[in-house]
């Protein structure tokens, strides 16, 4: 497996391909993490302006990187690693479990918004669609586990009506659904 970099602010984009875990831990995670900007393709790239995205896939042999169709073949062959990688490089050991922790403090003395869970599962510097993502997939995990329950006007969801309500922008903004621990009694 190999990864793969797309840095991008309009209208320049630059790619590579190919790094192993090492290459792209020097020349960008470790810079980037910290607010620094990391040279590319005799450019430089500024975190607070550029959007870095990495892919873990296959390695690419030449005749798929060539005439354009490099980052089409990333894309449908590897995985968004971004937000992992970016955790990793942060210090953070494993950011999902951080944040279901976090959610699970949190609620354990009173409940707490969709909202507010979009508020743990970031830091400033995150883009706000990878926080509510986060925030999301958490969410979802704990539900599943049983150890949260979806409430709304003191009503529990039932499970059927989970994906709709997360699903919908209402539910993150309005503050009208809340998560509660659920209590072994």
């Amino acid at each position: 497996m190999a990864f793969h970099v797309q840095l991008r602010q309009l209208p320049y984009v630059a790619r590579a391909f190919n790094l192993t875990g090492e290459q792209l831990s020097m020349r960008l995670l470790e810079r980037w993490a910290a607010g620094k900007s990391v040279e590319l393709q005799d450019r430089l790239w500024d975190p607070a302006r550029a959007r870095l995205t990495i892919y873990e896939g296959p390695e690419l042999r030449a005749d798929e990187i060539g005439m354009g169709r490099g980052w089409g073949n990333v894309t449908r062959s590897g995985t968004d690693v971004t937000a992992q990688m970016l955790a990793q490089a942060q210090g953070e050991p494993d950011s999902s479990d951080a944040l279901k922790t976090a959610i699970m403090t949190g609620c354990g003395s009173q409940p707490l918004t969709l909202g507010d869970v979009v508020l743990l599962a970031g830091t400033e510097r995150m883009r706000a669609s990878e926080r509510l993502a986060r925030a999301e997939q958490a969410v979802w995990e704990l539900l599943h586990t049983g150890m949260v329950r979806l409430v709304r006007d003191g009503a529990s969801l039932s499970q059927e009506a989970w994906e709709a309500e997360l699903l919908s922008w209402a539910a993150w903004r309005d503050g009208a659904l809340v998560i509660e621990a659920v209590r072994g009694d």
